[in-house]
């Protein structure tokens, strides 16, 4: 769930993983990862993901469907 909502607003807001890996001082293929869910996603990566979309972190780990 937690990779899916990543993918998802990222993709709902017409971003490539490039320019999220930019953002995020990794590299793409580390985005790649994260989405996938082939490594874990590192606490200040939460952090900054949530702020760019402006959602709860709750959301994007699936604890809750609010965004907020």
């Amino acid at each position: 769930m937690v990779y899916e909502n990543i993918r998802n607003l990222r993709e709902d807001s017409d971003k490539l993983q490039i320019e999220l890996a930019k953002y995020l001082n990794v590299k793409q293929t580390t985005y790649s990862k994260y989405e996938r869910g082939a490594i874990n996603v590192p606490i200040d990566v939460f952090i900054k993901l949530a702020d760019y979309y402006d959602v709860s972190i709750d959301y994007l780990v699936g604890r809750t469907k609010n965004k907020k």
